[in-house]
């Protein structure tokens, strides 16, 4: 089994329907900004290409974006809604496209900011037969708040498919109740199939995902599996389960974006679990069948959205040939922003479209006008229909860059001769430059929660990204302490690394609810001033999840776009309060800061102008709960945050 996920990250044209030279891109668009304003059916009808044309990739690119909701209403774009796109043809085929979940994207969030977008990208090249022609396009929002818009576009890139599509058939796609009567392994039947003619290869696609909550917590919170039956003998045991929402690319959120989930995580997209389904081919008869774990729900609405379908493909149209599908980085793509501004080591995503397992690669990358490019040949074993990512040697000249600057890979050779496809050989991607720092500077860390082990749970180490080895760190930290160390390294490429062994950060809106409140801590990075301080691209006051990470380079000057003059504290008081508030600012210079309260929403609830170091709020028309006080400078960036419960 395999998660598939694929990011070609394209530059979206504007119309309708833009045809291109062959070999080229043809542009259909079916959904347009849209106000997803009421749950349930958004439909389009398109006019799709008339299937005279091969198309090697066929993908559907989704933007979400906001409105401003009309009135006052209590919540605009603040929830994880599940957002399903389903494609249906006149002969009566419905089949999803896609499926992800909206982030909790209320106002006053760092990176949710007027203007913004996130953009989700689906390969959808196996439903070719039913991209065709007059079709409608639809999208299917959950949510029962508004603030969303919606999107679609498809991109049609002529030439060979890796295998030709001979059909779809679907089998199940639902929302099925889970730990009821009757049983979703009731509800999902077995299904008798047939593999129709000239088919080599069959594939089970299954896309499952976890929601409602019952006194377990399933199915948002609870991790189950499912097990795949094929011909009476079960394999592939999968978790429905996602285990990294802590490192989620779209972050900070104002709700509980860290927490795992039934294979989801706020703000992305959900994957498609893939099953081979072996020995099925022309004319096989078979059986099929999903079965969930055993459950039994005391209350509640636990239930799991499904998709399932079977692929049955032709044999491959190429022998030796390697997609080059993504430049992860350099890249300045939202999906890629943890990753992201890198110095040193490339990072691009391959996948073998071939027929025979390639074994070598040869590689040519470097910065467009930065000089040679460099080649790279890789050596290893990638089967058919299999991706990979893979780390570049260092390309010394994202070193020297100081500008926004564009990137290019080439693939030059597999197997040590010439692929069979150069279509898909060569990608280029826009980007930021990392991080310049000097050769000394100070590091603070403050600590709280500890470990099970009575360490606190935050660490930060850098890394000299040539060698990989660890240069400096502070590791088994005590809880509720400060640390500040002096570091000084030689001139060369690094990265700074935060982890958090309780993937919440160092300062979360919910801690105030834990039983036992961890306290704040704080990361701060500055020069040996105390009053400069380095920006950290990844750090947004505290709330990252389970780390971040900034790659830096060392032995170039430190431009003031890379300086801020920032807060080296702010403490807040009386913690509780009633009906006023100060705030203390110690080490700020910025005359135009200014201080906001949000609520739990993120909803700017109050906001002055700091310009003195003491700031008093008057609280009296705030409502009791649970605040924080954040100190914002001229250019917006948030600077130092705290918490503050009013009790009246």
């Amino acid at each position: 089994m395999k998660k598939f996920l694929l990011s070609i990250l394209a530059v979206l044209a504007i119309g309708t329907t833009v045809k291109a030279a062959p070999g080229d891109t043809t542009w259909v668009q079916a959904q347009s900004d849209i106000w997803m304003d009421h749950h349930g059916a958004f439909d389009s009808t398109v006019e799709f290409p008339d299937g005279s044309v091969k198309y090697r990739k066929i993908l559907m690119t989704f933007t979400l974006g906001r409105y401003q909701c009309p009135g006052t209403p209590q919540y605009c774009g603040d929830w994880d809604y599940t957002v399903s796109n389903f494609i249906m043809t006149k002969t009566g085929d419905t089949l999803e496209l896609g499926r992800f979940i909206t982030p909790y994207s209320g106002d006053g969030w760092p990176r949710i900011t007027a203007g913004w977008q996130q953009r989700y990208t689906f390969d959808v090249t196996d439903l070719y037969h039913q991209l065709k022609d007059s079709a409608t396009v639809r999208i299917n929002y959950s949510g029962y708040s508004w603030g969303f818009t919606g999107n679609i576009k498809f991109a049609f890139i002529e030439g060979t498919p890796p295998r030709d599509v001979i059909a779809v058939e679907r089998l199940w796609g639902k929302s099925y109740p889970y730990g009821k009567s009757p049983s979703i392994n009731d509800r999902i039947d077995m299904k008798t199939l047939t593999a129709p003619a000239n088919t080599q290869f069959t594939e089970f696609g299954f896309t499952v995902s976890g929601h409602g909550s019952d006194a377990a917590q399933c199915s948002e919170f609870c991790k189950k599996f499912y097990e795949v039956n094929l011909n009476g003998s079960t394999f592939d045991k999968t978790d429905i389960w996602r285990d990294d929402c802590g490192y989620n690319h779209m972050y900070p959120q104002n709700g509980t974006w860290v927490f795992n989930r039934g294979n989801w995580c706020p703000g992305d997209l959900i994957y498609v679990n893939t099953h081979k389904l072996a020995g099925v081919s022309a004319g096989s008869n078979y059986t099929l069948d999903v079965d969930f774990e055993n459950y039994t729900s005391a209350s509640g609405n636990a239930s799991y959205i499904v998709q399932g379908n079977v692929f049955y493909y032709d044999a491959f149209n190429k022998s030796v040939d390697v997609s080059l599908d993504d430049i992860v980085a350099p890249s300045d793509h939202e999906i890629h922003f943890r990753k992201n501004p890198v110095t040193g080591k490339p990072i691009i995503k391959l996948q073998n479209t071939g027929g025979s397992t390639v074994t070598s690669i040869k590689i040519e990358y470097g910065v467009n006008g930065w000089g040679t490019p460099q080649t790279y040949t890789w050596s290893g074993s990638l089967a058919s229909m299999e991706s990979a990512e893979l780390e570049l040697p260092v390309l010394e000249h994202l070193q020297s860059v100081d500008v926004a600057s564009t990137f290019t890979a080439t693939i030059l050779e597999v197997n040590g001769q010439t692929d069979d496809d150069a279509t898909n050989n060569t990608l280029t991607s826009s980007f930021e430059p990392a991080l310049r720092m000097p050769n000394q500077f100070i590091i603070e860390l403050g600590t709280n929660l500890p470990t099970a082990g009575g360490f606190a749970e935050t660490e930060w180490r850098i890394y000299d990204v040539a060698t990989g080895n660890v240069v400096a760190e502070r590791t088994q930290n005590g809880t509720s302490t400060l640390y500040r160390d002096t570091v000084m390294l030689n001139n060369g490429i690094y990265k700074f690394e935060v982890t958090d062994a309780g993937c919440d950060g160092v300062n979360w809106w919910l801690y105030s609810q834990y039983p036992t409140n961890p306290g704040v801590g704080s990361v701060k990075v500055r020069t040996m001033s105390s009053i400069i301080g380095l920006s950290l691209k990844g750090y947004f006051g505290g709330d990252f999840g389970c780390g971040f990470s900034e790659f830096f380079n060392v032995g170039f000057p430190v431009s003031t776009s890379n300086v801020k003059a920032i807060a080296t504290s702010m403490k807040v008081y009386p913690n509780p309060a009633r009906n006023k508030v100060v705030v203390a600012l110690d080490g700020i210079n910025d005359a135009k800061g200014k201080v906001q309260v949000m609520d739990m929403l993120g909803r700017v609830v109050l906001e002055q102008v700091a310009n003195s170091t003491m700031v008093e709020l008057n609280t009296s028309a705030l409502t009791n709960g649970v605040y924080s006080v954040v100190y914002r400078g001229s250019n917006n960036s948030l600077q130092a945050q705290e918490r503050v419960v009013i009790a009246k």
